[in-house]
């Protein structure tokens, strides 16, 4: 790896002696990482744990993910394990036990996002946000596999969140980058980069903060975090943003041991991951609270106020209502012919989200109605609400899981004439009818592998978590 040399004499006065171990971790492999969704699976026993995340672990090296069915049974992610450090950002800021409205401003594909619907709790809103469709749509997919139910996500340009005033308790926003911290997964990233590209860069991350600022309430937490290691998109921009606006740096605590490195600058605490002292690769986070600012926080909720959102017929209700557990617990909403559930108390919240931003998937959607036929959907299947009493279910070997995911034709070796819940390791997968001895496969297309199985088949040669 040749690196830009500007970039190389930067780094070498940042970490002087040091620099020689950090070029050298810069040309080896990056560690893998997963993060578990403990509402789903237990927790893997033999596998090294990311000392700063609950249900983050390390691999030993790197398998073919995409064969594992509970990867797309939403039973972990493949994320980078210096970002899951945004787990003490909000555990040391806010009251987690709290119901909170937080936004996710860059969310795709959905690493934070997911590790943000893990941590809140069920009576908080979660936006996830993507400006780029094509990228949303990913999104929702991951989000949708998370399955916890009260995430909304939105495919808005920033500067529409203006229209929130004073909404958010808690913003992440994981700003576009010149991307020096993933010069050695990205061999593209050093192509790119270029000193005048990180200027623009730190312009538009100056731009995006603006654009969003006025959303988060008076006293609400932003917690900022880039993939580089320039001071111009990180403490400066951090303190140019305090100077502009009322803002306090907020110091977290944590174990020295860890090698994360903490910075200083114009009374900015900055928490910055090197190759060579952290198993992860390059990123930089801030922590700020707003301290000025609109005192009057958004009102949600009027007598008068007409909703967006619409409340599912009573008899549409009384045909899916069964399916999740403790359905009291939702609003059952329609649009068209797709019925979907929102945790009741976040429902006030949604709406104005609803009012304002372009949604592209909210809470669960649990079924398509049409007349007397009704077919549950991929979101249901995923759900941590599903009631899996309502349904038939079956659980499938790694090869008929594989298949299924594949959306081939796959063999039940049974008869009737119902829907039927596929699992693998009692993981929903998602659904299945059965007509005779015929199986229909409703595994969503635009979800479906396409990487080839190998043959013979061996499941040696396939990773599972839960043979980790």
């Amino acid at each position: 790896m040749e690196l830009p040399l500007s970039f190389a004499q930067r780094m070498q006065h940042i970490l002087g002696a040091e620099y020689e171990a950090f070029e050298s971790a810069l040309q080896k492999a990056p560690p893998i990482s997963i993060r578990v969704n403990s509402q789903k699976l237990q927790t893997p026993g033999q596998l090294q744990q990311v000392p700063w995340a609950e249900n983050g672990y390390y691999l030993p090296e790197r398998p073919l993910f995409t064969l594992d069915p509970l990867l797309h049974a939403g039973g972990y992610y493949v994320q980078e394990a210096s970002s899951m450090f945004l787990e003490q950002a909000l555990k040391q800021t806010v009251d987690l036990s709290e119901p909170l409205q937080v936004l996710d401003l860059c969310g795709a594909p959905g690493g934070k996002s997911t590790h943000l619907a893990s941590l809140i709790s069920a009576d908080s809103l979660l936006v996830s946000n993507e400006v780029i469709r094509s990228r949303a749509s990913i999104l929702a997919e991951n989000i949708a596999k998370w399955g916890t139910g009260n995430v909304l996500v939105t495919n808005n340009d920033p500067r529409e969140f203006g229209k929130l005033t004073s909404f958010f308790d808690v913003m992440v926003v994981d700003a576009p980058c010149s991307g020096e911290g993933m010069f050695r997964k990205d061999a593209g990233a050093i192509q790119e980069w270029s000193e005048e590209n990180v200027k623009l860069c730190a312009q538009r991350q100056q731009r995006i903060l603006m654009d969003v600022w006025g959303a988060l309430k008076p006293g609400g937490i932003l917690i900022y975090s880039t993939c580089t290691w320039n001071e111009a998109e990180n403490e400066q921009n951090m303190a140019w943003l305090a100077g502009q606006e009322q803002a306090q740096s907020i110091k977290l605590d944590f174990d020295q041991a860890w090698g994360v490195v903490n910075t200083t600058l114009a009374g900015i605490e900055g928490y910055r991951f090197y190759p060579h002292r952290v198993q992860g690769e390059g990123f930089f986070m801030a922590v700020l609270r707003k301290t000025g600012g609109d005192e009057t926080a958004y009102t949600i909720g009027s007598k008068k106020k007409k909703y967006k959102l619409t409340h599912a017929g009573k008899k549409e209700k009384a045909l899916v209502q069964d399916w999740l557990v403790n359905p009291e617990n939702f609003e059952w909403l329609q649009h068209n012919e797709i019925i979907s559930a929102l945790p009741a108390a976040i429902f006030e919240a949604a709406d104005e989200v609803y009012q304002k931003l372009y949604v592209i998937y909210a809470g669960t959607e649990v079924a398509e109605v049409n007349g007397k036929k009704i077919k549950p959907l991929q979101g249901l299947a995923l759900s941590k609400y599903l009631n899996k009493d309502a349904f038939q279910s079956i659980n499938l070997e790694l090869e008929q899981a594989l298949k299924y995911l594949r959306k081939e034709d796959i063999s039940l070796g049974s008869n009737g004439n119902n829907w039927v819940l596929l699992q693998y390791q009692d993981l929903p997968l998602g659904w299945a009818k059965q007509i005779g001895n015929r199986i229909n496969n409703y595994y969503p297309k635009e979800w479906r592998i396409r990487m080839e199985l190998p043959q013979p088949f061996d499941t040696k040669q396939i990773f599972t978590l839960l043979n980790s």
